[in-house]
């Protein structure tokens, strides 16, 4: 058996029900292979000098290099990438705003032993957010080809309907076999983990990770992107690093003001408040059209 593999034409809404009904959708080639390389470069400074993880969780062989987008121009572009803020915006629907959780480079050396099988929203305090709502969209981009030897990603297939209390051996799970630049998209609540990496080569994934814009990031984008590389950015990326208001009244600055003020980008002075219940409406309206179209 053999995981779902999507083609790079695919659209949103396919990758969606996949999420919906598997728990993961893996999109071929989504990026060119030169892309990766572009971005290793970028990086290659950084992950150099990234020390191993401390303990079996992290992994004593796994480099986990974060804060990538005040370090690579390239991964600016995967993060809004339109299939994946497209599949982003229809998966987690139910809330008015998402956001960048994590960015970091995860690098699986030789000798790696298998990361246990888990759940990624156990990042909240382990906090029981119910079965049927979702509250992540992960991803995981091969910057190297991605096969089982090497410590390919392993996922166990509709497990996101388990639940939180159940354990799974690495038995239950397949391996997410790919080539670079591929993608694997998947739900907070799948259980996954890192495989033993039993080749001679480095298996090196950027893992992207999008989440309800009400929780807490994973990654403090504040303090990992300093103010004068984020007054560069654009808009959009800004606003997914968090330069927005993640509900009606979460993340103002002084009264009621945009957070895209201190950067310039709003208005002193002009207030949040009604523009964002407008907008809050528009996505209710929205979310009834997507659930009678069931395109969600």
């Amino acid at each position: 058996m053999s995981l779902i593999h999507l083609p790079n034409t695919v659209s949103a809404q396919e990758i969606v029900r996949c999420l919906r009904e598997h728990g993961y959708a893996i999109i071929d080639k989504l990026v060119p292979a030169i892309t990766m390389d572009r971005i290793a470069e970028e990086l290659e400074s950084y992950t150099a000098v990234t020390p191993f993880g401390p303990d079996g969780i992290l992994g004593r062989r796994t480099k986990r290099t974060g804060g990538l987008i005040a370090r690579s121009v390239g991964a600016r572009e995967l993060i809004v990438n339109p299939t994946i803020i497209e599949t982003t915006r229809r998966f987690l629907s139910h809330a008015t705003t998402f956001q960048i959780h994590c960015t970091q480079v995860v690098s699986i050396h030789p000798g790696a032993r298998a990361q246990t099988l888990h759940q990624d929203e156990v990042a909240w305090d382990m906090f029981p957010f119910p079965d049927d709502y979702q509250v992540q969209c992960n991803t995981l981009w091969a910057m190297t080809d991605y096969s089982e030897k090497m410590g390919a990603t392993r996922i166990v297939p509709g497990s996101h309907r388990a639940g939180r209390s159940v354990e799974f051996e690495s038995a239950a799970s397949l391996p997410a076999e790919m080539e670079k630049g591929s993608v694997l998209v998947y739900d907070g609540k799948v259980y996954h983990g890192g495989g033993a990496n039993r080749s001679k080569h480095v298996r090196s994934a950027i893992n992207l990770t999008y989440a309800l814009g009400w929780l807490r990031q994973e990654e403090n984008q504040f303090l990992s992107c300093p103010l004068e590389i984020a007054r560069t950015l654009p808009d959009e990326l800004l606003r997914l690093m968090g330069y927005q208001c993640g509900a009606f009244a979460l993340g103002y600055v002084n009264g009621f003001e945009d957070p895209m003020t201190v950067l310039g980008r709003s208005q002193p002075g002009k207030l949040v408040g009604a523009e964002f219940m407008l907008k809050a409406e528009q996505n209710e309206d929205r979310r009834s059209f997507l659930r009678e179209a069931k395109f969600d």
